[in-house]
């Protein structure tokens, strides 16, 4: 009887042990997949920049792109802020998001030069 009993609380504790690495490993991914939809969402825009041959773009454009960032819904990001700053010939684009279950914010940084 208590051969059965400790196997049972081993048995037990292995299970939690999974359980708790399933959700883990959750978490991981649909972090890797946020990073990933931030790289795509900056993509969008230097793809516009490069058709367009200048990293000025109108305030419709850019307004547009940041409410896509801004909606998780709609393949953006949870909590995302998207930002555009120009210097010069060089544009910085800014994708910055947070995770439900974060506790900082993420982001993703890429400049782009179009001559």
């Amino acid at each position: 009887m208590i051969e059965a009993l400790v196997s049972i609380v081993l048995l037990s504790v292995g299970l939690i042990g999974l359980v708790g690495l399933q959700a883990r490993a959750i978490q991981v991914s649909v972090g890797a997949e946020d990073s990933s939809r931030a790289a795509l969402l900056a993509n969008e825009l230097v793809s516009s920049m490069w058709a367009a041959r200048t990293v000025s773009l109108s305030s419709t454009v850019i307004t547009a792109w940041q409410s896509r960032v801004a909606d998780p819904m709609v393949a953006g990001l949870p909590n995302g802020v998207g930002s555009v700053s120009v210097a010069s010939n060089v544009a910085t684009i800014t994708v910055t998001w947070r995770a439900t279950s974060a506790t900082s914010d993420n982001r993703y940084i890429t400049h782009v030069m179009v001559q």
